[in-house]
Order: C-alpha cells, then structure tokens, then sequence
C-alpha cells in the first residue's frame, strides 16, 4: 500500500515537470485618466474568463508598469483595481498567433467621476487570495451599527456561528481568534467575537496556522489550528471602546458582561467581567486538558510519555458546561501585549479568574449485549460541580538580530474544585426481573497546580534553507484530592428475588499526584539541492512521577476513617527516559511540495511499588512514526493535498497493571503485562477551490486510519451479580477502522443575491471488543447532509436556514435483532427585519429529529424557538432587547450513542423557557476623534 502511494506521488511529480511551454504574457501602464500620475502598487489579475479560476497576480512598479509572464494560452479576463478607483475589467486572448498582449496605457477614474469603459463591481472586493490564505474584506458585507465581529463572520462564505458562538470554517472547528496577529485573552475566541465591534475590523484573515517549528523550517509536520486573524483598521488602533451589558429574566436567569479596551498604537489594554446563569457567558476555557496529575498516560510523537488528570478517579469535573444542568458562571480578566525596540521585541500575557458552578439531573438508558445474555440498566443521576481557577500566561519574543529569534512562553494556573454525585442504578433481566441495583454517592475536593515552559530559539545561515532551531519545554502538575465514597449494592436471584445481605462500602479516599516533563527537541535543516532539504532531529524526554492513593474504612465500622484498605490503596512511582531521533527529506517546488520521512523513538519506562507488594514494572520499547506529504496547487485558489503518518501505540499503565478502584462495584479493571503496541496507519487527502468572480467554493477532505493488533476491552460479565470485570487484550488477525469525510460547496446565485451551499458528510468506525471471550464486532456510522441559504439585504433583512437529513448506523454482532439503526433530521434557521423607528425584531430556531429504532422504540423530537424584539437610543449607543429562549419549552437534554456491546440514551436537565430584559450600552472614542455613540 506503501508503495503504491509513493509511486502515485512521484508520478504526480514527473508530470507537474513536464517540458517548458510557450511563455505567454502581458504588459500596459496604470495611470489616473485626469491627472495622469502614476498608480504605483495597482493589483493587477489575471483570470480565466470560462471559471473565474485567478492565474496570476502582480503589482504595478513606482513607473505605473507592469509585466506578467508564464501564461497559458486561453481566454482571460484582466482586473485592474485600486483604492478609490473605479475597477477595470478587460478581456483578452493568448494563443499562438499572439503570445503576448500589450494593454498599453490602462486609464483609471476615481468613482466619483464619469464612468467609462470600465465595469464598477458597487462594492469593494469581497476576497482575496494570498498564497495559504482567504482575505475577506468586510467593506464588501452588511455591518450594521454597532454589530459586533460574530455577525460578521455569519455572512462569509464557508464559515458559520451556531448559537454559542463556535465558529467552523471549511468543515473544521476555529481553535484561535487572533487580533492583528496576536492572541487576545487566549483561549477564548468568543471574547473576541462577542465584544470587538464589526466597524473597527480592515480584514479577516482565515488560514492553517502551522506550528513553531513548521512555521520556521518550511517542513510540514502535520500540526495545523484552523486561525481567524482580526486585522483591525488604522484609525481604530487608537482610543478607546467596551460595552455594558445587563438582563433580567424569567424563572431566576440573568446575566452581565462588562468589557473596557484601550487601543494605542502597538499597546492593547482590556479588561472584562461576566456574570450569569442562561449558559451564555463565562464559559470559553479550552485549556482543560492541562489540569491533572499522574495516573493515565499518552504516547506523543516526540516519544515521551505524557500523563493527564484521569489518573485520579475522584477528579469527575472537568471545569466545561456542555449543555448537561443548569450553570452559574462568574469570570474575569485582564489583557496587555505591545511591542517595543522598532519591533524587535514584544509581549503579551493575560490574566483570567473565574468559577463555574453546574446543578443537574441525568437518566440514562442502557442495553448491554452479552453473548445469551441482554440486560437493561437504568440509572438517575444528580450531580453539584463546582469549579475556582485562575491563570497567567505571558509570550515574549526578541528578534535577536536579522537572523535570529527567541520565543519564551509560560503559564501557571491553579485551580480548586468540590464534587458531589449522587446515583440509583437498576439492572434488569429482558423479563423485567432484577439482576442487581445499587445505590452510591461520591464526593470529592480538589486542589491543583498546574506550569508550563517553552523556548524556542531559531538560527538562519548565510546559505538558504539552513537552519538550526532548539526547543526545550517544561510541565509540572500537581493534584491533591480528598473525597468519601459510599455505596450500596443489592443483589437478586433468576427471578428478582433479594438474596443475601447488600454490599455496603463506607470510606474516605486520599490521592495526591505530580508529574515533571522535561523535553528538548533540537532540528537542523541543510539544502541538499535547490528545492531540496534534509530535516534531521534529536529529542531527548524525561519524565518523573508519583501517584499515591490511599482508601480509609472506618475503624469497628463506626469510629473515624483510620483503617487503610490496602486493596484499594497504591503508592506508585513512575520514571520514564525518551531518546528520539528523525529524519525528513523535503521538496519544494511552485507548483507542488513533496516530504516524506520517519521519526523512532526509544522509550524505557521504569514503575516501582513504593508498598513492595509487586516487583519494579521495566518496559523499554520502540515507537515508529513514519510521515509522507504531497500537495499540489492547480493553481493559487485550488490546490490536492494527500498525506500518510503512522504510529505506534503503547499500552497505558491503567491497562498494564491498573490500580484498584471501587468507585463503581459493579465495574471493576484489571491488567494484563503481556500486553504488546499497536500500530495505525492514517491517510488523509483534502482538496479546495476557489472562484473569485463567482464566488464558488468547494472543499473536500477526508481521513482513514486503519490499527493492527489493536488493544481493545476483553469484558467477562456475571450473569448472576450482574458484575462486569474489564481487562485489556491485543486482538490478532483483526483490524479496526476509522474514517471521516466532510465536503462543502457554496456560490453565489446570480440575480437574486442569495449565498447557496451544500454539504455532506459522513463519519464512523468498525471495532471490537469480546464479551465473554466471544469476538464481537459494533459498527458505528453516521451521515448527513444539508442545504443552506443565505440573504442579507442592508438595512432591511437577513435570513439564512440549513436543513438536511442524517441515518446512523449502530449495531453489534452479539445482537443483530436489536440495533440502534435509525434515520434523522436536523434543521436550523434565522432572520432578523430591521424596521422603521430604529427598530429591530428577530427570530432563529434549531429543530432535531432521531426516528425510533429497534433497541429505542420512542422517537425524539425537539424544537428550539428563539425571538427578541429590540430598540436602540442615544445614536444607536444603546440597546433595549426583550428576548424569549426556548419559547415552545422543548429544550429536554437528550443523547443516543452505541459502542461495543453497549447502546446507550440519556435524557438531563438543561437551561428551558424564560423570557429577558436586557439593556446593552455600547461606547467608544477612537482615531483620536470626537466621541462617537
């Protein structure tokens, strides 16, 4: 399979350096028709005129001339424009009769004059292309008066808002919102979206940032954030601007946000504060996944092992609210980055404080298939989680001299959380007989630090493409956790009658945690030929932890909790050492850009009992990862990208040799040492193209990964207790799979002015699990598709809607009658009239449709209705808004998932109707100006 994709890529190669062809061009002057001055720095483009496809690009020189060459013969259209002038469109021919096209004088007039013989397109340029990058022009859209960023980026093409403010565009979730290319408040792009007014913004900018070391070295190393840049208009950069914004609702909901920022030239000053309940505000965090201690671990593609909070099984809350209860969210921050020493030197740093506080119920549903043996479980759930934390992080960077740059970053939160969990499960034979029940309530109180490190250092020499580049980082988590757990468990004979006494567990449980990573990472580029440069690497990863759990029984089963339970108490600690080298070979040509290579990495890992009742777990293994990557550009809009990378995984120490927790009586884990890597083979192809004059775009992308000798869950269930028991098994001769596939399409339809798209997609995976050493095998999938439209009419109406269906496919091969197969619907649209009085009335709604299936004979349906009518005072500054969410009060939590043997449906609290009066007042004194309201 290998080989044949690398033969495909270099036959792709062999033909883009096909013999030189005839070099067609064109040349002419620009020059203002009255006063006859130059128009230095006019875009000049060249465009296909059967599909508007852009073929190359210049600038007119200081002399008001211009030159394009390496044409192809054909029928093209040029577009000559520049500020303030009117557009020049003209069409011409290359062939071979007349290989080269002289425009001679190109006479541009101001838009205020006459026009003649030119075509005025009414408004600017809507987008640019520039190399990786799609420029949107907000001068080209609706802005009304004070509309913040969000509603601007509703009306772009191929990037969409849903109601919490994620943001998507081409098919993959925006992780950054940067402002004039720095990070503003950093991990929370809606304080960027929500607050920084539309009228302030110059471009929009949406591209792949790549990582450091791929930015640096111009090898791709497969790390890509899908990035949003706000470049904010000149006049803007100086002065101030915020908003205040205060509601009042229904049924005990309300909310307030405050934000004050205070532009001057290189220096950024803002400060915010948020307070509600409606699920609204306060809740952008994205660096969850940093919080933790030791426990579980993840093999990285420098070969360290990394470890993360799951290890701690009372750390339940991960600080996010989605969707589950009820919130109550209190945040804040502040925010300062400049620049200084003509730019060579700058930094940026923010500071956020914050609580969330989340109140729900859930039930859950479950259908477990074991081979001759169904069951159903019901569980009722409540839960109280509560979460403090705060934060620093600071980016400064120093370029050193022309040839040299350092980059240091650091972070530091802390963090405090306090959990309760409180569930009544009942399992249940098919004839409604008892199996078991059980009864628990868990809780727990959390203290965590958590600091990480980087500095990258870059070095270019005299000779093109070489370069040295240093990375070294540094982490450190600490997690002290204290919490009780106490549980009651009934069991039932073949007819659901109770037999002997419940097991009753009472105890208090102590975990503290800490890791230190330490990894260096050193990369020296050398040009081997022109277009070609070798990649080598060294990394060196040290890893140190401790994992100390201790469980107490009250002592005589009355006294205070001093008993150690040794079964269910462990003191591990964990010592691992990486030492991974690479190699990449590149190739970078105009039209297409080729690497392929390999990193392996040799990892000891060394665990030892700190209670000596297991000898010293030693494991040294070797990871593998292999990388290809070709894309070619058709041309600047359109371009194929095909990539391959392999890993191999190594089983985590839960599965190795996991400690016991009792969390859950009824599921219990244990280890399996003889446990051997799995590896995966990923492929991934995405294709993209853009039509200026049209306005088309399509993006295709997909993804499959295929893994052998796969690590999957061997579960061996009592059929008496109900007691399911885990252990982890490599399965031979067996692979799983998984994939993913996503395609847009979108252009403007021409007449009446209304943005068309379509998309399908699709997404799923084939795995296995054994169930009483029975191999089975789930197949789980799922499909959609949608049509959206889209019209925005200045000062009159915007409306858009998306609707499509959607068929999952949920099955087990232990139980092919019963399946969660099933079809689906979804919808969602919006409008809002802009009346007459400075009125403003408004509406938007979600509808969500799952059919029944034969494991859940109940279909679900949902319809989300929401309205406001508003007014706006004092210029437009401020805003008087009644509003209703959830107006048919429909909004039931609900969830339908399958894996391995179990399918699963849960129903839970969330945020329903109430109605809001809100007053939002928005001021600003910028560009040095007057104040404007």
């Amino acid at each position: 399979m290998k080989i044949t994709i690398i033969g495909i890529l270099l036959f792709l190669m062999g033909a883009a350096n096909l013999s030189a062809q005839t070099n067609y061009s064109i040349k002419g002057t620009i020059a203002d028709t009255v006063s006859n001055s130059k128009l230095a720095n006019a875009s000049i483009s060249v465009i296909t005129a059967k599909d508007s496809i852009l073929q190359k690009f210049t600038r007119v020189k200081d002399d008001g001339t211009f030159t394009i060459n390496n044409l192809s013969k054909g029928k093209f259209i040029v577009l000559a424009t520049y500020p303030g002038y009117a557009d020049f469109v003209e069409r011409f021919t290359l062939d071979s009769a007349h290989t080269s096209h002289d425009f001679g004088r190109i006479s541009m007039l101001l838009k205020e004059r006459l026009l003649q013989e030119v075509i005025v397109k009414g408004k600017a340029a809507a987008i640019k292309i520039k190399g990786d990058t799609t420029e949107f022009n907000p001068a080209a859209y609706n802005i009304q008066p004070n509309s913040k960023v969000e509603d601007l980026l509703k009306q772009l093409p191929g990037i969409e808002v849903d109601k919490d403010g994620k943001i998507t565009a081409q098919g993959q979730t925006v992780k950054k919102v940067l402002v004039d290319g720095e990070e503003f408040f950093g991990d929370d792009p809606t304080l960027v979206t929500k607050n920084l007014r539309a009228d302030m913004v110059d471009k929009v900018q949406l591209y792949d940032k790549k990582s450091d070391q791929a930015a640096f070295t111009g090898i791709d190393d497969g790390v890509k954030d899908k990035t949003i840049n706000i470049k904010l208009k000149e006049d803007k950069k100086n002065g101030y601007f915020g908003k205040l914004d205060g509601g009042i609702g229904t049924d005990g909901y309300y909310q307030g946000q405050a934000l004050f920022n205070r532009f001057q030239g290189k220096q950024k000053f803002s400060v915010y504060g948020t307070l509600g309940n409606t699920g609204k505000t306060g809740l952008g965090w994205e660096d969850n996944n940093k919080y933790g201690g030791g426990g579980n671990m993840e093999f990285g593609d420098d070969g360290g092992i990394y470890i993360f909070g799951g290890g701690d099984d009372l750390d339940s809350f991960d600080g996010r609210y989605n969707g589950e209860g009820k919130p109550l969210a209190r945040t804040g921050g502040v925010h300062y980055d400049t620049k200084w020493n003509n730019d060579k030197e700058s930094l940026n740093t923010n500071y956020k404080i914050g609580s969330l506080t989340v109140d729900g119920t859930k039930n859950t549903q479950q259908q477990n298939n074991f081979p001759g043996n169904i069951s159903n479980v019901n569980s009722d759930q409540s839960n109280h989680n509560y979460m403090f934390r705060q934060k620093l992080d600071l980016n400064y960077q120093l370029k050193i001299d022309s040839m040299q740059n350092l980059k240091i970053t650091a972070d530091g939160t802390l963090r405090n959380s306090d959990t309760r969990s409180n569930f009544s499960t009942q399992t249940r034979r098919l004839d409604g007989s008892f199996i078991n029940s059980n009864d628990r309530e868990n809780s727990a109180n959390v203290d965590g630090k958590v600091f990480n490190a980087n500095a990258f250092y870059t070095k270019k020499f005299k000779k093109k493409s070489r370069t040295l580049s240093v990375n070294l980082r540094t982490a450190f988590n600490e997690s002290d956790s204290k919490g009780f757990l106490k549980s009651h468990t009934q069991f039932y004979d073949s007819v659901g009658t109770s037999v002997n006494k419940p097991d009753t567990i009472d105890q208090y449980k102590v975990n503290k945690t800490k890791s230190t990573n330490i990894n260096t990472n050193i990369t020296y580029t050398e040009p081997l030929a022109k277009d070609f440069t070798l990649a080598i690497s060294y990394a060196l990863a040290v890893n140190n932890s401790t994992a100390d759990r201790r469980t107490f029984n009250k002592d005589a089963g009355t006294g205070p909790y001093n008993m150690l339970d040794s079964v269910y108490s462990s003191d591990y600690k964990l010592n691992q050492l990486s030492n991974q080298g690479g190699a990449v070979f590149n190739l970078q040509k105009q039209k297409y850009s080729f690497n392929i290579g390999t990193k392996v990495a040799g990892v000891r890992f060394k665990q030892v009992d700190e209670f000596g009742r297991v000898e010293d777990l030693v494991r040294n293994f070797t990871n593998w990862y292999p990388q290809a990557t070709f894309q070619y550009k058709f041309t600047k809009q359109s371009s194929i990208r095909i990539s391959y990378n392999g890993n191999t995984t190594q089983p985590n120490i839960d599965q190795i040799q996991p400690v016991r927790i009792n969390t859950d009586p009824l599921n219990i884990q244990v280890g399996n040492e003889g446990l051997k890597p799995s590896f995966t083979n990923r492929y991934n192809i995405s294709y993209n193209s853009y039509k200026v004059i049209s306005n088309q775009y399509i993006w295709i992308s997909g993804s499959y990964s295929t893994t052998s000798n796969p690590i999957v869950s061997n579960v061996t269930r009592d059929t008496t207790t109900g007691i399911s028991t885990y252990q982890s098994s490599n399965l031979k001769n067996k692979s799983t799979s998984n994939f993913w596939v996503n395609s847009y399409f979108e252009r403007k339809v021409p007449g009446i002015d209304i943005n068309a798209g379509f998309e399908l997609s699709g997404n799923g995976n084939t795995y296995y699990n054994l169930s009483n050493d029975v191999l089975n095998e789930t197949k789980s999938y799922s499909y959609s598709g949608s049509i959206r439209l889209s019209k925005y009419k200045e000062k009159k109406y915007d409306a858009w809607v998306s609707a499509g269906p959607t068929y999952t496919i949920n099955s087990s091969s232990l139980n092919t009658v019963l399946n969660n197969n099933g079809r689906g619907f979804n919808a969602n649209g919006g409008f809002n009239i802009y009346l007459p009085g400075k009125f403003q009335i408004g509406s938007d709604g979600n509808y969500t449709y799952n059919a029944p299936t034969k494991s859940f004979p109940q279909d679900f349906r949902r319809f989300l209705l929401n309205a406001n009518i508003s007014r706006t005072f004092m210029k437009d500054a401020l805003k008087a808004t009644i509003s209703g969410n959830d107006l048919l009060n429909q909004n039931t939590g609900y969830n339908r998932t399958g894996s391995a043997n179990v399918l699963t449906q849960e129903r839970y609290t969330t945020i329903r109707r109430y109605f809001m009066f809100s007053l939002t007042w928005d001021f600003n004194k910028v560009g040095g100006g007057a104040p404007k309201k």
